[in-house]
């Protein structure tokens, strides 16, 4: 699958990459996989010229891809991930090691075995939900989207494991919020348990944010709510399931009978302390990061 080229030829790509690739890439490094519908939705206006692109950039090298056959016949949409010269690149960028061509295939066979995967790609499907609506929609703005590994940064006291994180700016309002992506396959009682951590991370100093669970029935939402009414009360949570736009008013808060948008949500982001990433110099400042890769 991943192409080799001598040292120089990342250097001659470079006339062929737009800024718009930087864009794709960026992603790509920091949320690992893509599909061609989810890149169609956050880059471009026809999904013809997204493929061709995507063609054109696997060409060059710089993403790789990989589907499966289906059970019933037919294939899956293309799952994208950085290629071989696309790594290089991203390490280029950061001022790391450049990965051999090994590396970067070993990677690229690690994303396309991965038994989280379908988890993966749901986690990454709400993001570009919201993304999507943003782009149709001046008022409204996704200034953080970090991954599950990206959401480290906070954790220096507190560990806690959220499946992403994420600032959504509607008008002057920013909302701060933490994702549970549910795929169905573990009990709800593992699922809400997850909320034991999150009791810790204001306490430190951190930002007291909402906990979204995203899910994959409205009858595991309803039995979840039986569980976080009981249980869990101290802790903002919030449900919506995987049918709806989750930039759309269908968040329904723990204590509440009427669904919300995410705006509404209630969102503390946490005092100036060293433990609290919000916070750059003593400023709070609510917005990406050199680390972001935003659509």
């Amino acid at each position: 699958m991943t192409r080799t080229r001598p040292a120089h030829g990342l250097l001659a790509i470079y006339p062929h990459i737009t800024g718009r690739d930087r864009q794709i890439m960026r992603l790509l490094d920091d949320h690992e996989v893509l599909t061609t519908d989810h890149i169609a939705r956050l880059f471009f206006h026809a999904p013809r010229t997204c493929r061709h692109r995507l063609g054109e950039l696997h060409g060059l090298g710089l993403l790789d891809r990989f589907r499966f056959a289906r059970p019933g016949g037919g294939t899956d949409p293309y799952h994208w991930v950085l290629g071989h010269e696309g790594q290089r690149f991203q390490a280029a960028a950061h001022g790391e090691p450049e990965p051999t061509a090994r590396a970067s295939s070993q990677r690229i066979a690690r994303l396309s075995a991965n038994p989280t995967l379908t988890h993966l790609l749901t986690v990454n499907e709400f993001f570009v939900r919201l993304a999507e609506h943003a782009r149709r929609h001046p008022h409204a703005n996704l200034v953080r989207w970090w991954s599950e590994a990206a959401t480290k940064r906070f954790q220096t006291k507190v560990v806690f494991n959220p499946d992403g994180h994420g600032l959504w700016r509607v008008g002057e309002r920013t909302v701060g919020f933490w994702l549970e992506a549910d795929t169905g396959s573990e009990p709800l009682t593992r699922v809400v348990s997850k909320l034991v951590s999150y009791r810790k991370i204001a306490p430190t100093g951190g930002p007291r944010y909402p906990v979204l669970f995203w899910l994959a029935s409205p009858i595991r939402e309803e039995h979840l709510h039986r569980l976080l009414r009981t249980e869990y009360a101290d802790v903002p949570t919030a449900t919506a399931t995987h049918d709806a736009n989750p930039a759309q008013a269908v968040w329904l808060p723990s204590d509440g009978h009427h669904r919300v948008r995410l705006e509404q949500l209630p969102t503390f982001h946490g005092t100036n302390s060293l433990d609290n990433p919000n916070y750059r110099n003593g400023v709070l400042v609510l917005g990406p990061t050199a680390m972001d890769g935003q659509p």
